[in-house]
């Protein structure tokens, strides 16, 4: 197996300082700092981080970090990414009071024991310790109970690695894991399932030729005499309209009225 390779700034043992906080934060006081973005700077010492006590979303993501001691002090922080790191535990999270989410994913947490240190979080409700899309996980993820541990080490929590266990909406995750539960092959030794049928009859899609109806065509002919039958009144009752104009009037009166 091939040694892991130094992440960038690694060697140079890439320390927090407070001219990098600053200038990634655009804050002159470390103590206004509520949103700070560190990712990918290859740091292994936090330094000065503990002093900005107003921080309440933190990105340490894709560093070399093995310890996390400065953040005891952050009591405010809501919101945590130390994924793709070099932890072997957490436990200075444990002062983080207000922590809601945590994603430690890419990490060295080898048993669920190394996360009891976050069991006193009441508000920490989004954990992930694993994140297969960016191919990120721990050691502690490759049990088959792992996520059934992690529920009964921490009744809390609401989403597991992006999976939501409780709440609105967890139904619809247990039916995915049950649905792949039982594709995976051995799973089960059930019974075969029924292979599948036709529930229409043969043929019932195709398309057929339109048939003549004696009624309708009987109708369509009545309709057309009816309507002969009509003109030929109009005509008879135009040319008697007609004759009795001649009659009632003298020769000629008609022509003098315009309509």
């Amino acid at each position: 197996m091939e040694p892991q390779a130094e992440k960038p700034g690694e060697a140079d043992g890439a320390r927090v300082t407070p001219q990098l906080l600053k200038s990634r934060s655009g804050e002159f006081a470390l103590e206004s700092i509520l949103l700070l973005k560190l990712r990918g700077l290859g740091l292994v010492d936090l330094g000065c981080l503990g002093e900005c006590l107003a921080l309440e979303w933190l990105d340490l993501s894709g560093n070399a970090l093995t310890q996390l001691g400065p953040l005891a002090s952050l009591r405010r922080l809501v919101v945590l990414n130390v994924s793709d790191n070099r932890l072997t535990g957490l436990e200075p999270l444990a002062a983080c009071e207000n922590l809601q989410s945590l994603n430690a994913a890419g990490n060295l947490l080898a048993t669920p024991g190394q996360l009891q240190c976050l069991a006193g979080l009441r508000g920490l409700e989004c954990l992930r310790l694993r994140d297969p899309l960016a191919r990120l996980g721990n050691p502690l993820c490759a049990s088959p109970s792992y996520s059934t541990l992690v529920r009964e080490l921490l009744p809390g929590l609401k989403v597991i690695d992006g999976e939501r266990v409780t709440g609105r909406g967890s139904e619809f995750y247990q039916l995915c894991r049950d649905l792949d539960s039982s594709l995976r092959p051995g799973s089960s030794p059930g019974p075969r399932a029924a292979e599948a049928q036709p529930w229409v009859e043969p043929g019932y899609w195709e398309s057929w030729p339109p048939r003549s109806s004696s009624i309708l065509e009987e109708a369509c002919r009545q309709f057309r005499d009816t309507l002969r039958e009509c003109h030929e009144l109009d005509r008879q009752a135009g040319d008697s309209l007609a004759r009795a104009e001649q009659a009632l009037g003298p020769a000629g009166a008609a022509s003098s009225f315009v309509f």
